[in-house]
């Protein structure tokens, strides 16, 4: 082996470890962008704070990016009409459910989506150990917040979760098809003006309000911009099965956030389950680090 295969064969996994804490970083800020999300609740509604994450999302995105419209086939936009649907759809089902039932509890039926897409992408059997032990780690940390749980907020988030797993697989599609961050920049565009209507016809004049504008941003800085920018540089180096199963770490980073700003107590339970999850997506990116 020459230095330059040498030289190549460290860089992969140098690359899969900086892959990592980009969705690791992305898990974090989305979960804290959540909670800042449930307190706007009260001023615009939950349609109306996705219509202000994704307005203003986009906004933010089409002026770092600069994206080109040009030179692009009718599949490429196909792929990214779908990516925004499918980011509209999520975030609306998922604000749903977030009026209605606990943080911790919507992450946790939310994260089946991934759960599954992770089961069912993976040629390898570990790959199925470590969602097996995830799952086990999720049912725990659900299981207080699930008693008596309101079943519309419980459907909206399952359904949450089969848009999260097609976002993940458009997601990556979209990173091959444009470079940078360009793909998902015309996404929320256009996942930003299908929201509009439901979210004025929802909100109305409270989306102009200067302080639910200004925690309209921040929702947006933290639960759109920065997870999906790092979500999509990742998913260039990590498998959509590996990615799934990092996002078992969902569930954990949403009770700490809700901990942190919405007050809400971890027990012994539920920093057991943080542990599960932690184990197993330790387990799933390592073992893809030594493949």
């Amino acid at each position: 082996m020459g230095p330059g295969t040498a030289g190549a064969a460290g860089a992969r996994p140098r690359g899969r470890l900086v892959s990592v804490g980009l969705v690791i970083g992305g898990i974090v800020s989305l979960q804290f962008g959540a909670s800042v999300a449930v307190l706007l609740f009260p001023r615009a509604g939950a349609l109306g704070v996705v219509t202000l994450r994704l307005v203003v999302a986009a906004l933010v995105l089409l002026v770092a990016c600069r994206p080109r419209v040009r030179g692009y086939t009718r599949g490429d936009w196909a792929t990214v009409v779908a990516f925004g649907v499918a980011l509209v759809a999520m975030n609306s089902l998922f604000y749903q459910a977030l009026d209605r039932i606990p943080l911790g509890a919507a992450v946790t039926l939310e994260f089946l989506g991934p759960l599954i897409l992770s089961v069912v992408t993976s040629r390898r059997l570990l790959s199925v150990v470590w969602a097996v032990l995830a799952l086990g780690g999720v049912v725990l940390l659900g299981r207080a917040g699930l008693d008596g749980l309101n079943l519309t907020g419980a459907g909206f988030a399952l359904a949450a979760g089969g848009l999260w797993a097609a976002y993940i697989l458009l997601s990556a599609r979209t990173g091959q098809r444009f470079p940078q961050a360009d793909g998902l920049a015309l996404a929320m565009t256009v996942a930003a003006v299908l929201s509009l209507p439901l979210g004025v016809a929802s909100a109305g004049a409270a989306l102009l309000d200067p302080v639910t504008l200004g925690l309209g941003a921040a929702v947006a800085l933290l639960s759109s911009v920065m997870p999906y920018t790092l979500e999509l540089l990742a998913l260039r180096k990590l498998p959509a099965s590996g990615f799934a199963v990092m996002m078992s770490l969902e569930p954990a980073a949403a009770a700490t956030a809700g901990f942190l700003v919405l007050g809400q107590a971890l027990g012994w339970l539920e920093l057991v389950a943080i542990g599960l999850v932690v184990v197993a997506s330790a387990g799933a990116v390592l073992g893809g680090t030594r493949r």
